[in-house]
């Protein structure tokens, strides 16, 4: 049983001065695979010292320096990329499609970043004035444990090609994602205290983080719910925000979309991750006439789909992370029952033939509106809508009548009616006839899918801010 017993801080492994140990699962067959020690108050408050004492020699370094460490993460990521592929198919269920496609963009991150500083410009004038973008200071880097491994990378790239120092607290449900990510932080000769990495509850370790004065900045990835928490403990110290946060994302079919390649993309975009994505297209917006021929593309397409061991090539979903996550998506299940919706494929319960695991059948609803919970809040899991619209103006209605807005989708092949709908729609991304977006282009949420963005610049520009001299 793989026991992680250490933090990471001011470049070495050290025992957590916490105590409390938490049991890690294989949510395939519902065994226990090892177990974390998580850190504490006294742990994170040497993190932050840590991080503090090297910002002032590290964000003085120049551009080469800072491409030379972000080159060496991305070796070490790479040097372990079927290990990362395995952590995440163990601790969470990831299927081989998402571990292929995802994976390798972890390493991809510092090879982006590395790419933005060679013609990045730290310092620039405008008339009398010299502005000068300066690294913010010490940042609270907070990760979730769905696609930990990219949003780590994505997170700690940006930072470091700021310039700035950073205190890491992935989630305790990716201990052994995180383990990996260290050991190749080890592995990669970042100065000592630049990354500090310690595992531990919210409750704990990320309100000392996001409340703590000598943290300037915080990067986070995760529920709404709390990033409003993160915000609220933020507030008194007037600290810089990142927030990603949930969505409820639409994928529009319009009436003259080929349902043959748009159906299977959108269920794609929806149950990607067994569902576990802040932006998944879990609200699928089909046109009216074309209602029936939706549906049955989607029984068609279902196939695709198979749950089972996420080791098997030919699995198309695995399990949700935790028994307390398999609830709750049944719970939805039962509720869209409650509310009149019906199930169109899959349903309440473990699929056939999966007595052991937390496997649930990936579901489509129909007779669906968009009041319904099943259509309003982010259930996590394999769990879609189909919601009918008359006209483009409505599809456009149906697609803002959303606390969130982080992510849509429109699948049509008139890409100047594409571009029509896309800008009246309320959200950070809008993706035409693809699924993943670019990672030259921002990434964020409006409304309650967070502030701020991430990706290329913008990400960047997240972690510094512009000072003005002018003489």
């Amino acid at each position: 049983m793989l026991k992680i017993h250490h933090v990471y801080i001011d470049g070495t492994f050290r025992t957590p001065h916490g105590t409390e140990l938490s049991p890690l699962y294989n949510p395939a067959t519902e065994e226990v695979i090892g177990e974390v020690r998580l850190a504490d108050e006294t742990d994170t408050l040497a993190a932050i010292a840590a991080a503090k004492r090297a910002f002032p020699s590290f964000s003085r370094t120049g551009k080469q320096e800072r491409i030379a460490i972000l080159n060496r993460l991305s070796a070490a990521f790479t040097d372990r990329l079927d290990d990362l592929k395995e952590a995440m198919a163990e601790e969470y269920g990831a299927v081989r499609g998402v571990l292929d496609a995802l994976v390798p963009r972890a390493s991809g991150m510092f090879d982006e970043a590395a790419r933005l500083l060679e013609t990045y410009e730290f310092t620039r004038t405008s008339g009398p004035n010299t502005i000068v973008m300066a690294p913010l200071g010490v940042a609270a880097l907070i990760t979730p444990w769905n696609l930990n491994i990219v949003f780590l990378a994505q997170k700690i790239a940006a930072a470091i090609a700021a310039g700035a120092t950073v205190v890491v607290k992935p989630s305790e449900l990716s201990a052994t994602q995180t383990q990996v990510v260290t050991e190749a932080v080890d592995a990669a000769d970042v100065p000592p205290g630049v990354i500090n990495i310690v595992t531990g509850r919210g409750e704990i370790v990320g309100d000392l983080l996001t409340s703590h004065p000598d943290i300037v900045k915080v990067g986070f990835t995760g529920s709404t719910a709390v990033g409003q928490r993160i915000m609220r403990n933020a507030a008194a110290t007037f600290k810089r925000l990142t927030l990603e946060l949930g969505g409820k994302s639409p994928s529009i079919l319009l009436d003259d979309a080929d349902l043959t390649t748009a159906v299977p993309a959108a269920l794609a975009s929806g149950f990607l991750n067994n569902g576990q994505t802040c932006f998944a297209g879990t609200r699928i917006l089909a046109p009216r006439s074309r209602l029936d021929d939706v549906l049955e593309a989607v029984k068609a397409a279902m196939p695709a789909f198979r749950v089972g061991d996420p080791r098997d090539p030919g699995t198309g979903v695995g399990p949700v992370v935790s028994r307390q996550q398999f609830d709750r998506v049944q719970g939805y299940i039962r509720l869209g029952l409650e509310e009149g919706a019906r199930v169109l494929v899959g349903g309440a319960g473990r699929p056939e033939g999966l007595e052991r695991g937390w496997f649930v059948k990936p579901t489509v609803f129909t007779g669906v509106t968009n009041q319904m919970r099943i259509a309003r809040e982010e259930i996590f899991g394999p769990v879609l809508v189909v919601i009918p619209f008359e006209d483009d103006d409505e599809a456009v209605t149906i697609a803002n009548d959303t606390p969130y807005g982080l992510q849509a989708h429109v699948f049509t092949p008139d890409i100047e009616r594409a571009h029509r709908v896309a800008r009246r729609i309320e959200a950070g991304t809008v993706l035409i006839n693809r699924i993943f977006s670019d990672h030259e282009a921002p990434f964020g949420g409006i409304k309650q899918s967070g502030i701020g963005r991430e990706h290329h610049t913008y990400g960047l520009e997240a972690y510094l801010e512009p000072r003005a001299i002018t003489a």
